[in-house]
């Protein structure tokens, strides 16, 4: 029988394309009818292209990427904190990327076409719902656009992968309501612009409060693409609007309080008045659920664990959950104990993820140096030992599963 797959984001195309690495049919159902290379930035961590590469993909990455070599954090005048090697650079045995969040999902949409074959994955048709009949589950299908009912498919599984308002997440749990606001407003941009700091390198800088990040996803040749983030505090009882990577941002609701940032490395008000578009989002999450797997579906990705986009952890813990899912299926067959090993391997690890992220995560450097020294430094070291700066880093990198020995030495999460 077959795995049927609601959403054909990150995670769900991940999620395709290793089944049929295993043998295991598979179909996908995307509610938007022609998908586009939509959003921004983002970063994948060593961990989860580690998968990619299991998955053959490579060179197509690198095709489209750019190797990140480092991260490095500023304080909000600018200063350097910390700077620590990623990817090859550190010793990981894998890559680290920055990639365009849409081209990434492209290439694997494109790459599932080819090998799955085009009638493997229907577009324009969301799920509407599921019900089990014995050894099968059977799942509702409607056009997106009219509603029109378009039937139903029949399988031995169900995965919902529909994102962070995941229709089957809000059936499973109708009473917990929207996303959750921290009080963050993000605007994000791409600017092509100089090269910084080597050109390969992540930078962050300011605090919680207000924070700046950038990082190249491409080089023209003559300049890097810069993906930037611009984040602000907002006061608790502020009106958020629902997030939407399309909705345009303005200029003049966040460049004032950062005008003056005109740092030695890098012009942060040339670099966001030179974006080509801004887009405004909420920083929002969900909390964690009690229970990911009914029966025989189950949930993956944002669908079940949409955290901040602090860390570059999002889309590489959606990978993660595919990997894992497809080596339970491999080893259990098409069933809920398959379901329930998954969920019991990822669903304490992507929580405590959410959570981290919640307290800023690997960026919480920054909250103490402001803290500490809120009217700057002369030596970083007068403020945060180097142990201190190394063991924030390090925690992290082991929560999230991408501490580079244990990765390094650890056999595959899919045996060929």
């Amino acid at each position: 029988m077959t795995v049927l797959i609601a959403g054909a984001g990150i995670g769900g195309l991940t999620l395709a394309l290793s089944l049929h690495q295993v043998g295991i049919p598979v179909r996908v159902f995307e509610a938007v009818r022609r998908p586009q290379p939509l959003g921004v930035g983002i970063n994948l961590q060593p961990h989860a292209v580690r998968e990619l590469v299991e998955l053959g993909l490579l060179d197509r990455l690198d095709a489209i990427a750019l190797r990140t070599r480092e991260v490095a954090y500023f304080s909000t005048g600018g200063k350097e904190i910390w700077r620590e090697p990623r990817g090859l650079t550190a010793g990981y045995a894998w890559p680290q990327f920055s990639i365009h969040r849409g081209h990434l999902q492209m290439l694997l949409l494109e790459t599932a076409r080819e090998r799955l074959g085009d009638a493997a994955i229907r577009t324009g048709v969301s799920v509407e719902g599921w019900r089990e009949s014995g050894d099968s589950i059977e799942i509702e299908l409607a056009e997106r656009e009219t509603g029109a009912a378009l039937g139903r498919e029949s399988g031995s599984v169900f995965v919902a992968a529909d994102g962070i308002h995941s229709k089957a997440r809000s059936r499973l749990f109708p009473d917990e309501g929207p996303p959750v606001w921290g009080g963050i407003m993000m605007w994000r941009g791409v600017t092509r612009g100089p090269r910084f700091l080597g050109g390969r390198t992540m930078a962050m800088s300011g605090c919680k409060q207000r924070k700046f990040v950038c990082y190249p996803i491409a080089d023209d040749g003559e300049g890097s693409v810069i993906n930037w983030i611009a984040d602000l505090a907002r006061p608790p009882d502020a009106l958020w609007n629902r997030e939407d990577w399309n909705r345009p941002g303005q200029l003049d609701d966040f460049l004032p309080r950062f005008a003056d940032w005109h740092f030695d490395w890098l012009d942060v008000p040339w670099v966001i008045r030179n974006a080509e578009r801004v887009f405004e989002y909420p920083m929002v999450d969900r909390d964690p659920l009690p229970r990911w797997t009914h029966g025989c579906m189950t949930l993956l990705g944002d669908a079940a664990h949409a955290m901040y986009p602090i860390g570059s952890n999002g889309a590489s813990q959606a990978i993660l959950d595919a990997r894992v899912l497809t080596r339970e299926l491999q080893r259990q067959g098409l069933s809920e104990s398959a379901l329930l090993a998954y969920e019991e391997e990822r669903r304490p690890a992507t929580a405590k993820i959410v959570q981290a992220n919640r307290g800023d995560g690997p960026d919480k450097v920054l909250d103490i140096v402001e803290q500490r020294a809120p009217e700057g430094f002369e030596k970083i070291e007068d403020v945060l030992s180097h142990q201190e700066l190394e063991e924030t880093a390090a925690a992290y990198k082991r929560l999230a599963g991408f501490d580079v020995e244990t990765l390094n030495r650890r056999p595959s999460i899919v045996a060929l």
